[in-house]
């Protein structure tokens, strides 16, 4: 594979009609700095591009321009525009009006192959690989080496290996089944694939989503080597620390218009990025907490041991307080949350709810006592994602929309529809699936779910995960709207701002122990990542990548 292919001829291109002039926007009016690569060539440009569905007009003059050898940011909210984008780009969708340039040429991609053909590869968040087919047909996968119409699967392989081996994942098996794969070997596989297809740019959805933290800098390597290659990298991710760490350039969309482009994404102060995205300013991102102390006990936690996951675990959460778990990834916070929760069996110590003690291991008493959940795969463990809305907000509590054995229908969307005003979902239709709605409006059908029984305590693992800035600040307002209204609230983060910002009070955990509780505001970010540190380094590097190692070879 060359490193730098020659440009390719515009594939299954149709020049669309042209648009109207774009709206304004925020313009850096720095000059772009040298990223280090002595790459300027502009590779792609998009002109007032608009795309209109039934109803939506998701892409409105939209405006981009993306430079070999850089990786270029797109943010936005939830519903922005950029997943439109993305599959303008990716050949799914063409414009209904603006200009497309790639390579100095206008195009219109018919077809998903095309674009692919033309050098523009596509990665998902979903990753579409297919489980059932080895590492290399899937790499290969649609321009499989062949001769006299026979596959050359030794061909494949060899090959499959030398893209691999620039990616700095030799020990890929590339005859292992993909679906045998953890998250992170099945991304690198996803980037082998479009370096097969000499990709000159390459389209990364949400890519950290699903990676521990160690994973996280192995991704950002393997993209630094792209671009060193004149590769360019369009980054999508709601993780503004990311975007300084590995970014270019940012632009940033909203409500289907550009509102900046070019902005530096190493100097662009957070606040201006946030104001870019949401049309509000970052004081209001966390809201303030309660003025008046919680003083009733309404959780009591004495003793909790599961083997393996944690140990000796006691804290209480008071009515109306926000309690936030910081720790690593393997530490026991979401297992010590599913076990209060009754998901999972202790080996020793006590719950109890209002001073009344739970029957260990039942998800059916912890409910009853006032209990409820939002745990982290939202998706595969809290949404039936074909059901409609209010469905999945009355699910707790179906039964009590049945009569002579019939269901009162209006009644059950009827409630929905005042949950789902009251937490702002957005579309308020509660007849649409599930499915079809973003991140943070899935996440608030979750938690909105709790909100028609009688529940006292909220369990939260992760709440924010996948979900944009906006939409965080809406669920951290719910948060301390529930707060206000005595419901005790237990939530575990990975990201220590999150804790930090929303909690009252901070359980911080490591190797399945608490280390340390105390007021949020007694501790600062550093704090806090020595604690989950315990002071080595070295010691949490040694776990992570070996777990990352095993996962990866299995």
């Amino acid at each position: 594979m060359s490193a730098e292919p020659t440009p390719p001829p515009a594939a299954d291109a149709t020049p669309p009609p042209a648009a109207d002039a774009g709206s304004p926007m925020a313009v850096d009016a720095t000059p772009p700095a040298d990223n280090g690569r002595g790459e300027h060539e502009v590779v792609l440009r998009l002109t007032d591009v608009v795309k209109t569905f039934p109803g939506v007009r998701a892409l409105d003059g939209v405006q981009l321009e993306v430079r070999a050898g850089e990786v270029h940011c797109l943010l936005g909210q939830n519903g922005a525009g950029k997943s439109t984008l993305i599959k303008i780009l990716a050949g799914v969708h063409r414009p209904d009006a603006g200009r497309v340039e790639w390579l100095g040429q206008e195009v219109s991609f018919a077809s998903p192959q095309a674009a692919m053909k033309a050098g523009i590869a596509t990665i998902y968040q979903e990753l579409d690989l297919v489980d059932h087919l080895s590492v290399a047909e899937n790499v290969f996968l649609g321009q499989e080496p062949s001769r006299f119409g026979f596959v050359r699967r030794g061909l494949a392989a060899t090959r499959t290996r030398e893209v691999l081996r620039k990616l700095g994942h030799p020990e890929i098996p590339v005859r292992r089944l993909v679906g045998a794969l953890p998250s992170a070997g099945k991304q690198v596989v996803s980037m082998a694939r479009a370096l097969s297809h000499e990709a000159r740019l390459i389209i990364m959805d949400e890519p950290s989503a699903v990676l521990a933290h160690d994973e996280v800098g192995n991704l950002f390597r393997i993209i630094r080597e792209l671009t060193a290659q004149g590769i360019a990298v369009i980054y999508i991710s709601h993780r503004l620390e990311e975007i300084r760490e590995i970014g270019d350039r940012v632009t940033v969309l909203k409500d289907g218009r550009t509102s900046a482009v070019d902005l530096p994404a190493r100097t662009t102060p957070t606040r201006d990025l946030v104001s870019r995205m949401t049309g509000r300013s970052i004081e209001y991102v966390f809201p303030p907490r309660g003025e008046t102390p919680a003083t009733d006990v309404l959780l009591e936690v004495r003793g909790l041991a599961r083997a393996r996951e944690f140990a000796d675990i006691s804290f209480e959460v008071r009515a109306g307080e926000v309690v936030g778990i910081a720790g690593l990834v393997g530490s026991g916070r979401s297992e010590l949350l599913e076990t209060v929760f009754g998901a999972r069996t202790p080996d020793a110590g006590t719950v109890t709810v209002a001073g009344r003690k739970l029957p260990a291991g039942s998800v059916a008493a912890a409910v009853k006592a006032g209990l409820g959940m939002a745990p982290e795969e939202r998706k595969s463990q809290a949404l039936l994602l074909a059901e409609p809305i209010y469905r999945n907000i009355t699910l707790t509590t179906f039964g009590g929309y049945a009569r002579a054995g019939f269901t009162d229908a209006a009644r059950e969307q009827a409630e929905a529809g005042r949950i789902a005003d009251a937490l702002e979902l957005r579309p308020r239709d509660v007849r649409r699936p599930v499915g079809t709605l973003s991140g943070g409006n899935q996440q608030k059908v979750v938690v909105g779910r709790w909100l028609l029984g009688e529940t006292r305590l909220l369990l939260l693992d992760e709440p924010t995960r996948g979900v944009d800035v906006g939409a965080r600040a809406e669920l951290y307002q719910v948060i301390r709207d529930l707060a206000a209204r005595g419901v005790g609230v237990l939530l575990v983060s990975s990201e220590v701002p999150e804790v930090l910002g929303l909690a009252d009070r901070v359980l911080v955990m490591r190797e399945g122990r608490i280390v340390r509780q105390a007021a949020a505001g007694d501790l600062t970010e550093d704090d806090v990542l020595d604690l989950v540190m315990a002071g080595s380094l070295h010691a949490a590097e040694d776990v992570l990548s070996e777990d990352a190692s095993t996962e990866v070879t299995a």
